[in-house]
């Protein structure tokens, strides 16, 4: 299964853009060997819409174009707090049953459409906190890599 993320604004130059994609190499190494690919991280603009329903509605429209035909995961502050097992089961059985892509979204500042929501595979949160944008990618980024390490037994993980 090909696993793209979907990000609402642009990562700058720094410590955390660093950070994230040393994980996302990490993740692009050694995913294949669990079935899973990397197949990159898509940036979008945040939209410049009047009210924040709007915005969310422009961003969600973009998104739905990028993952069309992909199962999709929105991060998301009133998603589903999992552990990083929990998550690893989930992208398991998308991937033993036939889920060939798989697209990860970071929403903006106003977060996910709640149309889009209803459409989405799964809604993960990261815990109550708001997080911003740059840790969030980095932390999104450390999960699936860890996720892969889970299914390949290595020990990265504890429990």
């Amino acid at each position: 299964m090909r696993i793209a993320v979907h990000a609402v604004g642009r990562m700058k130059a720094g410590a955390e853009k660093e950070l994230a994609e040393r994980y996302f190499q990490r993740l692009a190494k050694a995913g294949p060997a669990v079935g899973l690919e990397f197949a990159g991280v898509g940036e979008a603009s945040e939209s410049r819409a009047r009210t924040a329903a709007e915005r969310r509605r422009e961003e969600g429209q973009r998104l739905l174009e990028a993952a069309a035909g992909a199962s999709l995961i929105l991060l998301d502050e009133r998603g589903r707090n999992l552990s990083s097992r929990q998550i690893a089961d989930r992208l398991a059985t998308l991937r033993d049953g036939g889920e060939r892509r798989l697209v990860v979204a970071i929403g903006g500042p106003d977060g996910h459409d709640e149309a889009l929501r209803r459409q989405a595979a799964l809604c993960l949160s990261f815990g109550a906190q708001t997080w911003p944008h740059q840790l969030v990618r980095v932390m999104l980024a450390e999960q699936l890599y860890r996720v892969v390490t889970i299914l390949s037994g290595h020990p990265y993980h504890r429990e």
